[in-house]
C-alpha cells in the first residue's frame, strides 16, 4: 500500500490496513492517552500479514499499553528531579541534554517519555525558555558536551537547528554536540544538505546516535541518508531498545549490530526497557537479556558489540548490566568463561 502522509489517528491506521475493525474501540483509549505517530516509510516497512510483525510492533499501538505495572513510572528514569531549567536534564557533571522540542516523527510504543512526548506533551521551548536554557549552560563551564534530544530533534527546520547551533558556537566550553534521532531510517529525505549544513553551523564536533532496533529499518533511503551524514565528516553511533518481539534475539540483534557498522555507524548502547506506563509487554528479564547479549560474544566483530545498559529508575545514571565473564575463585584466581560456554582458569595452573 502507498502511503503518502504521515499516520496520526486510528482512522489512519484503519485505512492503512494496519489495524482490524476488531481493535478500534479499544485501541481510541490509548489514543487518548498516548501520541500516535507514523512516517510513510515506517507504514511501507510493516508486513500486514504477519500478525508478529516486529516493525508494527515498535510503531502501532497495541491494547496492552493500556496495563500498568506498579513498579511503572511516569518518568522512569528521573529527568524531573535533574532539571534545573526548563528544557535541560543535568544528571552528569560534563554533560547535559537539552530537549529543543518533545516531538517525534514516530511514536515509539515502549518510550520512556511517553508521558511528555506528543501533541498534548510538553511541547517546543518557547524562545524565553530556550534563552534560559543556553544561559544555564553557558554559566556552568563544566559541561562539555550538550546532548539535543526530547523528542526528536531532527524533526526541527533547519533554520532552527541552525539558531541552536550557532547559540552553543559561542560557548567555548561546549567542544561536543550530539543529536539522538530516529530520523535517517523512519524519515530518510529529511537529512538532506540543508539539515546537514545546520548540524554544522557550530564548528563543534558532532555526533549523532541512531536510534534503531531491527535491521530491516535499514532501508535503501535510510543508508543513503546514513551516508550523507558520514560523508559530511558527521561521527553515528547506535542505541537501541532490547525489545521482546522485536529483537529479543541472539541472530536478529548480530544482524542489527552488523547493519549499522556496515552503514559506519559503531554500535554504543543497547537499553534495557525502561519502566515506562503501558510497556511490560516489551520488557524481558535481565536475565534473559543477559543471555542474548552473551550469545553475541564471539559471534560477531568487537567492532559490532554494543553495551547493555540499565538506566537505574530515579535518576541515578545508567550501569552496565552485561554477565561478566570473569568470576574470583576460592584461591585468588579467576575463572573466566570463553564464548562457547568453556571455563578456563586464569592464570593457568603450572
Amino acid at each position: 500500500m502507498n502511503i503518502v502522509r504521515p499516520i496520526k489517528t486510528i482512522d489512519d491506521l484503519s485505512s492503512a490496513g494496519l489495524i482490524g475493525d476488531a481493535d478500534r474501540l479499544a485501541l481510541e483509549d490509548v489514543a487518548a492517552r498516548y501520541a500516535i505517530a507514523l512516517t510513510p516509510s515506517i507504514a511501507a516497512l510493516i508486513d500486514r500479514v504477519d500478525p508478529a510483525d516486529p516493525i508494527a510492533r515498535q510503531f502501532v499501538p497495541d491494547v496492552s499499553e493500556l496495563q500498568t505495572t506498579p513498579e511503572e513510572r511516569d518518568d522512569p528514569i528521573g529527568d524531573l528531579p535533574h532539571s534545573p531549567v526548563e528544557g535541560i536534564v543535568h544528571r552528569y557533571p560534563d554533560r547535559v541534554l537539552l530537549k529543543a522540542v518533545h516531538v517525534c516523527p514516530v511514536y515509539c510504543r515502549f518510550c520512556f517519555r511517553r508521558e511528555m512526548v506528543g501533541p498534548q506533551g510538553l511541547g517546543t521551548l518557547e524562545p524565553e525558555a530556550m534563552k534560559a536554557a543556553f544561559d544555564y549552560i553557558r554559566t556552568h563551564d563544566q559541561i562539555w558536551e550538550v546532548i539535543l534530544t526530547g523528542g526528536d530533534p531532527l524533526i526541527l527546520s533547519p533554520r532552527r537547528l541552525e539558531d541552536i547551533m550557532r547559540e552553543l558556537s559561542a560557548i567555548d566550553h561546549v567542544k561536543i554536540v550530539r543529536f539522538h534521532t530516529r530520523v535517517p531510517v523512519v524519515d530518510p529525505r529529511k537529512i538532506d544538505a540543508a539539515l546537514i549544513g545546520a548540524l554544522k553551523a557550530s564548528g563543534k564536533t558532532v555526533y549523532i546516535a541512531l536510534h534503531a532496533n531491527h535491521p530491516r529499518e535499514f532501508t535503501a533511503e535510510a543508508r543513503a541518508a546514513c551516508a550523507r551524514i558520514v560523508d559530511a565528516g558527521i561521527v553515528m553511533i547506535s542505541q537501541s531498545v532490547l525489545l521482546k518481539g522485536v529483537n529479543d534475539d541472539a541472530d536478529v540483534l548480530a544482524s542489527l549490530m552488523k547493519t549499522f557498522v556496515e552503514n559506519r555507524i559503531k554500535p554504543y548502547y543497547l537499553h534495557h526497557p525502561d519502566l515506562a506506563p503501558g510497556t511490560s509487554h516489551f520488557r524481558l528479564s535481565i536475565e534473559e537479556g543477559q543471555a542474548i547479549v552473551a550469545a553475541l560474544r564471539g559471534r560477531i566483530s568487537g567492532l559490532c558489540q554494543p553495551a547493555y545498559i540499565l538506566d537505574i529508575p530515579g535518576g541515578y545514571g545508567k550501569t552496565v548490566i552485561a554477565e561478566s565473564g570473569v568470576r574470583k575463585t576460592a584461591d585468588g584466581c579467576f575463572s573466566v568463561s570463553d564464548y562457547r560456554g568453556g571455563e578456563h582458569s586464569y592464570p593457568p595452573a603450572g
